[in-house]
């Protein structure tokens, strides 16, 4: 029996939560539009893909997906995440018009997908990657998007560095310093000095403009003054051009048939759907007192937005974490906010295109490198670090092997670092899926007893069994015949104890003395000591 999932606010919804919070939404939804627009052009441009097309997916997540059952604070759109499949997939199938029409394709057929794992309740699943190749994974994505926006933001000709992977673009920094367009070199760094300083500055006056909307304002009249638009070649200023006479449908299936395709349709299903999923779960952490959202509704209307971006040549959309933690953060109330923010995006494409199209690349190359920057920032590393030595093993491997192969080879590689560690640790192999447990009653409380180990790979199986247990009830995991309690297993159970607890109910984990952490982090991975009795 799976809990059943309600509406954040059961006295609401519809139309009179519009009635309700119309206000507040319409303000958030405005915020969270100025920090969208540069970032979907940006976002768009980096994969490949005519700008503007990651607006368009911004209008179809805002408008269209808040008639499904989406998680109420998170805002849809393109993700920063997602560049280095769609920028592959483009220039694999040839870089031109018809490689980005392939992909739109591969988007629809991954849309489908998603609809189906969502009705085959996927969303439950998203505990089952480990933490440390989860993170491993943004953090290469990281890297990706920061060597990939350097040329960019040193005015390097595209046509200098096309083909080169993420390693080969790190060598060659000491080139594009020397061969950079110095103009638009200055306003690639006056756009970096932005998205750095404007969020530690403490004035409410600068604090109430979004950092990539300040980048705007600062950069656009030095485009002006330097008089980027008469520069050789096309690759200084946003090209929009004739986005509504070009407007329909942009999709190739010829494809379909390769092996290529089915490559990067998986691979967008993975990236796309897990991101969700874990924006999903941080948007819930955000508002702790309200009721969790439901992961499955929200990525069957990813998957239904997805299938319309496809079909009219747009970047795939996801429930984006920076975007929807502002939403909260602007006391967004309800899904209004991302339909005013979608609404507001419509606005700019019927009658701000010709500024946008003022809008220098090098200050969306710089509001990119920021935000790999926040996806591989050093505390990334020490954070992992304190958490564990086996967790910063498979974040590193996870790292190496995605800059190396691509981001399901990286993240695999991960994944088995992690399993092969808890092996030599002496789990049985027996126990790396099945959830292995005994469910007791002791004087009128239930207590779950773990046996084995209770890991990344079966938290889907004790998933099934604390949700059985009713609300309001009193029970306790009695960890203290476990062999191996690991960090992903333990973060899950955190979130779980403070859910169900809210609720009413009282769950608490013992049996705990007798294990030795890995590091002094709390949720670090913990191993049964070989001799009983022994106090941690």
């Amino acid at each position: 029996m799976s809990r059943k999932i309600r509406s954040r606010n059961t006295s609401l919804t519809g139309l009179a939560k519009l009635k309700a919070y119309w206000k507040q939404d319409m303000l958030a939804g405005f915020m969270v539009f100025l920090i969208a627009l540069p970032l979907s052009l940006g976002i768009a441009k980096a994969s490949g893909f005519p700008p503007a097309m990651g607006v368009l997916t911004a209008i179809v997540g805002g408008i269209f997906t808040p008639i499904f059952r989406v998680s109420e604070l998170s805002i849809k759109g393109p993700a920063a995440g997602l560049i280095t499949i769609c920028a592959a997939s483009v220039m694999e199938f040839g870089g031109d018009e018809q490689a980005w029409m392939i992909t739109c394709a591969a988007i629809v057929v991954m849309a489908i997908l998603q609809i189906i794992l969502s009705l085959l309740k996927f969303g439950d699943y998203a505990d089952f990657f480990p933490h440390s190749a989860v993170h491993g994974m943004l953090s290469a994505i990281g890297i990706i998007i920061i060597a990939k926006q350097i040329p960019v933001l040193l005015g390097e000709n595209p046509t200098a560095y096309a083909g080169e992977g993420p390693i080969e673009l790190l060598l060659d920094i000491p080139r594009f310093i020397s061969h950079a367009n110095w103009p638009v070199a200055v306003v690639g760094f006056v756009g970096l000095l932005a998205m750095f300083l404007i969020p530690v500055i403490k004035l409410k006056l600068i604090q109430k403009i979004p950092a990539p909307m300040w980048v705007l304002l600062l950069t656009v009249p030095l485009s002006i003054y330097w008089q980027f638009g008469d520069m050789k070649g096309n690759y200084t200023l946003v090209q929009v051009g004739d986005f509504w006479g070009s407007f329909g449908f942009h999709f190739d299936f010829s494809a379909i048939a390769t092996f290529a395709f089915w490559k990067y349709v998986f691979m967008l299903l993975f990236v796309n759907s897990l991101e969700s999923m874990l924006t999903v779960k941080a948007v819930d952490d955000l508002q702790p007192e309200t009721e969790k959202s439901d992961a499955n509704g929200d990525l069957m209307g990813n998957g239904f937005g997805n299938i319309i971006t496809g079909f009219l040549g747009a970047t795939p959309m996801i429930s984006e974490v920076v975007r929807s933690s502002a939403n909260i953060g602007f006391k967004a109330k309800s899904k209004w906010a991302n339909f005013f923010h979608g609404a507001f995006l419509l606005l700019a494409m019927i009658f701000l295109i010709p500024i946008i199209e003022k809008i220098p690349n090098a200050a969306l190359a710089a509001i990119l490198i920021y935000a790999g920057y926040r996806l591989v920032a050093p505390r990334e590393f020490l954070l992992t670090y304190r958490v564990g030595k086996e967790q910063l093993a498979a974040f590193l491997v996870t790292i190496v092997v995605t800059l190396a192969q691509d981001l399901l080879i990286g993240i695999l590689a991960g994944l088995i670092v992690e399993l092969s560690i808890y092996l030599f640790m002496g789990v049985k192999l027996s126990n790396l899926v099945k959830a292995n447990y005994q469910l007791v009653e002791r004087d009128k409380e239930l207590v779950v007893v773990l046996k084995g180990a209770a890991l990344f790979t079966n938290i889907i199986g004790f998933k099934k069994v604390f949700y059985r247990i009713p609300e309001k009830s009193t029970f306790f995991l009695d960890c203290s015949e476990a062999k191996l309690i690991d960090h992903s297993f333990l973060f899950f159970i955190q979130v779980f104890q403070k859910d169900y607890n809210r609720k009413g109910g009282h769950f608490k984990l013992i049996g705990m003395q007798n294990h030795s952490r890995f590091s002094s982090h709390k949720l670090a991975t913990r191993i049964k000591k070989e001799k009983e009795g022994s106090n941690e």
